[in-house]
């Protein structure tokens, strides 16, 4: 029987949320100013104003994430696999990859802005940016990493390359895949954030600000609290989906 997410996750999530809450309050105690409220009047505002006010931005933003990501991976995964199982395509692309990779993505978001605006398209862009060269160096690598007598041994039983793609590269390659998209999901979060600022009404990182900006300092760390779980759930998401395709690991 497969497992969906081991037990010792989900307990050490919850240790690590109990320390920060005691931490937390600790800092509100200490600090006894408004702008550090305690933990339990921000979870109590959360429950108060989630349906009525932070439902909707959360709905835009686990959309552009999630969107980002579906992108990120339909065009990485192909586009890694065949860096690694031909030669010639590696060669030519992995310059492009190496020399665009190190730059800051958050550098090209005035780029991006005025070449398609500030709406949804710039804010996907973004996130694809951030998740999809990871994605694409993990699983030229994966392919790569596979011996070549795996390769000889289904090609001496004739068989075709969808043959070889789906008994052989995929399944050695998911893993990697879904690690990288995991590694890449905090960056991801962050850009979504800093995007959401511009030229927008909705979104986790537009309540955020608006909050803050409105000196309403209970609804900036609901914002916060809340924002933080949507990549813990994405995170943990990706955990089960890895737990139940390549329960063989």
């Amino acid at each position: 029987m497969i497992k969906v997410l081991p037990k010792e996750k989900w307990q050490g999530a919850l240790y690590s949320l109990a320390i920060v809450i005691v931490f937390w309050q600790l800092a509100a105690m200490i600090v006894k100013l408004p702008i550090v409220p305690s933990p339990w009047a921000v979870f109590i505002n959360i429950i108060a104003i989630f349906a009525s006010k932070i439902q909707i931005h959360v709905l835009y933003s686990l959309g552009r994430i999630m969107e980002g990501i579906a992108i990120a991976i339909l065009i990485g995964v192909p586009l890694g696999f065949l860096m690694g199982y031909f030669y010639r395509m590696d060669r030519i692309l992995s310059p492009l990859v190496y020399f665009t990779y190190p730059v800051p993505k958050i550098a090209l978001l005035p780029v991006v802005m005025l070449l398609f605006g500030l709406g949804e398209a710039s804010k996907l862009i973004m996130i694809v940016l951030i998740v999809i060269f990871q994605i694409i160096i993990s699983s030229r690598d994966a392919v790569k990493a596979i011996p070549d007598e795996t390769f000889r041994s289904l090609k001496s039983l004739g068989a075709s390359k969808i043959q070889i793609f789906n008994e052989i590269i995929l399944p050695a390659s998911l893993g990697e895949v879904l690690t990288s998209t995991r590694l890449a999901l905090g960056t991801a979060v962050s850009i979504l954030f800093f995007t959401e600022t511009f030229g927008t009404e909705y979104g986790m990182g537009y309540f955020i600000m608006d909050s803050w900006m409105r000196v309403n300092y209970l609804d900036m760390y609901a914002g916060i609290i809340i924002l933080s779980l949507m990549g813990f759930c994405i995170f943990m998401l990706i955990d089960i989906i890895e737990n139940l395709l390549c329960s063989w690991r």
